[in-house]
Parts: structure tokens; sequence; C-alpha cells
């Protein structure tokens, strides 16, 4: 029996031993059937897998039988481990160590193997025809010259390929479909065929591959608005920075592109210091903790108001309030998933650090897109050393040449031929080695209420002389700039001084503290008689209204407009002046919905 075949045999043995086959929850897509020039194609490109499985297998290097068997055993007794329920974690912990130190042992004999990239173009052809299936190649290509041609295009662009490989491949396999919403992302923008915004169309396009044309033209619209809101600089800065794997997890998969412009706009207008947060655990998901207060999800029955406006107004329990954060993280390009738990709905998203798990609890409970939360972190992880990754794809493209079932996504480290978890392990390595760590959880005590244990930093901003100045303008018109109050003058746990998108300050009254606070201003009005006074605005809640004092006697009560997210001016109300020195006060009724101010006006009648 020669070396190779007790190789062969080994496998065999752990793949049954193991239960390594992996069985898809999800229902097998019936196939359709193929014309005649459907089974041609099917033939050629079966024909091209075949020859390139057959080179690959003949430059496979032997491994160790000894080793072999030792890390078997070693990954037998931690699997055992961590399936019981009664097992330590340091005996987990111990199991998983010994079984890497095990892989370690082979992976150092095959190093030299997977850090060469000279047989790259084979493997990479070889591993997408594999994962795409020549069945599935076949029946999209069938459809006609232009699917066809798409087919060959892709198949002989090695440079493509890689890209498309190291960037986790197209969903379920749909390379033909990923292709198509590439390429007509690229005829619909100028800027799509290279840098940012190419690594942006290809991860889109490989994350939604789409055969409905409704679907796929609604994702170039929303590639395009990006692409414009990017150039307008309503992107945040880290946009730019991410791979084509990262630009994967941008474009929301069950949100509306309405929804996104509309999320963009209020937030810009209603908190720009969420936009602004330097800690990028609660760059914009903050909305949530400020304004999206747990309970009961309800809609507003005959309301035209969108599901994601709702949640806004009417609060919500996890799941509406994980939908809002997803929005507001990718509505301005950054990469988010969500995250379901047992009884719970979460959701997680991409810093400079590395992903974190928001509003939940830690990443080994929850699940995603048929992964994980721990199969999906570790994979975080090791990306953060490109080098080193290749390594883990070559080896993964060695176990599709040789027909190697997957690592089981759902079932951390389990599953899967020899060769893919060896790349399993191999990630496990870089982490271990770069001493890697993973980034705190966000806002875990939130997940089911609206009170943090852990106290919040008060942000303070700088406000210019000329934000606080009263104008009267020739017209007789009073300016009054929310900053101009003489209390407060900064930043409390319920007033909250903030730079405006576009210049100026603005003021949010929110949710937060027990008691209201007071905001006062003092006028001299350059003529007595009757004004009318309004309020530039936002609100995104509806039924509210403030209260206005007159020199501690006139009491007034103010409207609230809803605005949807939107500046709007209140209905004016007609005040009394005398010529001279006038306080104003002002306050919003409990329970305190959010109110964002830029500036007050009392405009003389008959103006």
């Amino acid at each position: 029996m020669t070396r190779r075949i007790r190789i062969g045999m080994l496998c065999l043995t752990f793949t049954v031993l193991m239960g390594l086959c992996h069985v898809s929850a999800a229902k097998k897509q019936p196939e359709a059937p193929l014309t005649a020039q459907g089974e041609k194609l099917l033939a050629t490109y079966a024909q091209k897998l075949a020859s390139l499985k057959k080179e690959i297998v003949a430059s496979v290097p032997g491994i160790d039988e000894k080793k072999t068997v030792a890390f078997l055993a070693a990954r037998t007794a931690f699997a055992k481990a961590n399936a019981s329920e009664d097992a330590k974690p340091e005996v987990v912990k111990q199991a998983e160590a010994n079984a890497l130190t095990a892989a370690r042992a082979i992976l150092a004999d095959v190093d030299k193997f997977l850090t060469s990239d000279t047989r790259d173009a084979r493997l990479i052809k070889c591993a997408l025809l594999a994962n795409a299936t020549p069945r599935g190649l076949a029946e999209f290509a069938q459809r006609g010259k232009k699917q066809e041609a798409l087919v060959e295009a892709f198949l002989g662009d090695d440079a493509l390929m890689k890209q498309m490989l190291e960037a986790g491949g197209a969903n379920g396999g749909k390379y033909g479909q990923s292709m198509d919403l590439y390429t007509e992302i690229q005829k619909a923008s100028k800027h799509a065929d290279g840098g940012i915004f190419q690594r942006f169309a290809l991860g889109s396009a490989l994350h939604y591959p789409k055969d409905d044309d409704t679907e796929r033209e609604v994702k170039v619209k929303t590639y395009l608005n990006y692409e414009k809101a990017y150039l307008d600089g309503e992107l945040d800065p880290a946009f730019k920075t991410l791979t084509t794997w990262e630009y994967r997890f941008i474009i929301p998969q069950q949100r509306s592109l309405e929804d996104v412009i509309w999320m963009r706009k209020m937030l810009r207008n209603y908190r720009p210091d969420h936009i602004a947060n330097p800690d990028y655990k609660w760059r914009y998901i903050a909305i949530v903790r400020s304004d999206v207060p747990y309970g009961p999800a309800r809609r507003i029955p005959g309301s035209e108001l969108s599901h994601m406006q709702q949640i806004l107004v009417v609060g919500g329990s996890c799941g509406p309030r994980a939908f809002t954060g997803k929005l507001s993280t990718a509505a301005f390009g950054i990469p988010t998933r969500g995250a379901r738990q047992t009884g719970h709905a979460a959701m997680s998203h991409w810093t400079p650090d590395g992903w974190t798990v928001c509003l939940g609890a830690h990443w080994r409970h929850n699940w995603w897109d048929g992964r994980c939360g721990m199969d999906f972190l570790l994979e975080t992880q090791a990306r953060e050393n490109p080098q080193g990754y290749w390594q883990v794809l070559r080896a993964q493209w060695i176990g599709d040449a040789l027909g190697e079932q997957k690592v089981n996504g759902m079932r951390y480290g389990t599953g899967g031929g020899l060769w893919n978890v060896l790349a399993f392990y191999r990630k496990i390595a870089i982490v271990e080695d770069a001493k890697i760590a993973e980034v705190a959880l966000t806002g875990e005590e939130l997940a089911e209420s609206n009170v943090s244990t852990k106290a919040e930093k008060i942000p303070q901003v700088e406000i210019p002389e000329a934000d606080r100045k009263i104008t009267v303008g020739r017209d007789g018109v009073i300016t009054i700039p929310v900053a101009a109050c003489a209390s407060p003058t900064k930043s409390t746990e319920k007033i909250r001084f903030m730079k405006s998108i576009g210049g100026g300050i603005q003021l949010h009254y929110n949710l937060a503290g027990k008691r209201p606070e007071l905001l006062r201003y003092t006028i001299q009005a350059p003529a007595a008689g009757k004004y009318q006074l309004a309020a530039r605005v936002v609100t995104v809640t509806v039924d509210r209204s403030c209260l206005l004092r007159l020199n501690r006697r006139t009491l007034l009560d103010i409207a609230l407009p809803y605005t949807c997210g939107m500046w709007k001016d209140t209905k004016p109300v007609t005040v009394a002046l005398k010529e001279g020195r006038t306080t104003l006060d002002f306050t919003c009724r409990a329970s305190n919905k959010g109110l964002t101010i830029k500036h007050f006006t009392l405009t003389p009648l008959g103006k």
C-alpha cells in the first residue's frame, strides 16, 4: 500500500469518525432542465474541472501518517469536550490547544506548499468551478449568449477569479448571477472599474447574486446611491479603507433604498454627534441607545410611515432595535450583520479594531446566514493577516480539488475534510500567533433594557461666540441661536450641544435624565409689540409639545411638528414683548422624546 493511498484512507476515516459530512439545513433547489446547449456547456465545464483536479491532486504533498492520527485523536477529544454541557471551560480550552498543537505539526510540513503561489491560477479556477459546480454554471450560461459570455469572461480572468475567491466567493455558488450584477453596476457607473468602487461593486455583487431583473435593478440603484454618498462626503471616512470581503456586508439585505436614504438624512439632521462619535463601537448605532426605547413591538395603524420610521416613533423590542442599529451603520458604509440568539435578536458591525456584537450576548451565542458567531469572528480575525490568510485559502482550495466537505459553519470547528480542517486551524494559529484580541461587546446591558449600568461620558464641544450671538435683522426679526442660552452653557445629561453638519451649532434635548432641563435666553427687543415665535426643529416622534415662559410669567404651550427627521419650523405662536430686556425660558414636557433645535425666531407681526 503506497503512502498516498494510506493518506487517502486516513482522510476517509477522519471523515467517518468525526461525522464530517456536513448536510445543509437549507432545502436543495430543484435543478433546471438543461437544453442541448446546456448539456454541451456542462460537458465543457465538467471536463475543465476534472482536468484541473487531476493536476492538483498529483501535486498535493503527502502528510505524515502518525501526525494525522495524532491530530485526528486530538480533534476528536476537542469535539467531545466542546459538545459536553458538563465540561469545564478550562478542559475545553486545553482540548482545543492540544488539537491546535497537533495541527501545527502537519502545517509545518506543508508550509512551503501553502506559502507558494506557483499553483494559484489552477487552484483558484478549480475551486471556483467546484463551488459554482459545472451544472450550476451550465444552467446559467444556457439562458443566452450574454450569460454564456459572462461565464467565459470570469473563467478567463485570473485576476478577477482570484479577487472573487479571496473575498469569500459568490453566495450559493452563483458566480454567473454575481458576474451579471457586477457588470450591470460597471455599466451604470464610470467609477466602478477600479479602486474602492470596483471593490465595493464586486463585494456587493458576490453577496447578492440575483436572478430577478427587478431585484438586480434595485441593487444597481443602491450601489449608485452609495457611490454618490461617498463622493458627497456622507459616508464614514473608513469606507475607503475596506477590503472587497468587508464591502460584502454594507448594502442592507432586508431594508429598502428609501430606508437607507432616510436614515442617512435623519441622523445627519437629528443626531450628528452620533456620526462624529470617536468610539466606533457606538458610532451611528448610538441612535438605538438614545432614541429607541425597549418595549413591545407594535405598528401605528393606518400610518404611511415606513417600518423603520415607526420604530423611532414607538420604540420596539430586540428585533426592531437590531434593525435600527444595522441600518444606521450600513447607511454610512460600515459593514454590519445580524446576530440571532436564542429568544433574542442582536447585531454586529465592523470597527477599525475588529468586529463587535451589539445589544446582545457574546459571539458564541449567536448565528447569522448559516454561520455561528464564533466561526465568523475567527474569519474576521484571521483576515487581519492577509499574507497568512492566503495559506488558509490554498488549503481550502486543495480541499475543493479533493472533493472534501467544508467545515460546518454552524457548529464551530466540526465537519470538513482534512485540508479544510487544516485551513480552519491555520486561522486559529494566525490569531494566536498575532495575539489578536476580541473587541468588547457593545451595549450588552441594553439588550432588553433602557437602563445602562455603564456611565456614559458626556461629550463637550467648543461653541464659538458667533454661534451665541442674538441678532436683529433690518426687518426687525430677532434670531436666537439655540447656543445663545445663558444656562446651561455646556452639555448635560439631558442637553447636548453639537456641531451641525454644514456649520453652526445645534442642541438636542434628549430622552435621558429624570428631570427636565431649562434653557434660558435673554433678548433685547428693539420695539414693543406682538411677535410670532417659531423654532427650527427636527423630531422623530409624534404628539410632542414644549413650554415657553416669558419673563417668568406668561406660559405658552408650543406644539412640536412631526418632521420625520427633517428640518422644519414649528407653527408660530404670538407673544407680546416690551421694548428692551425680555427673558425666555424653554423646556420640554415629560415624557421627554428627543428634540433637536437650531434656532428660534421672533418676527414682528406684519413683517
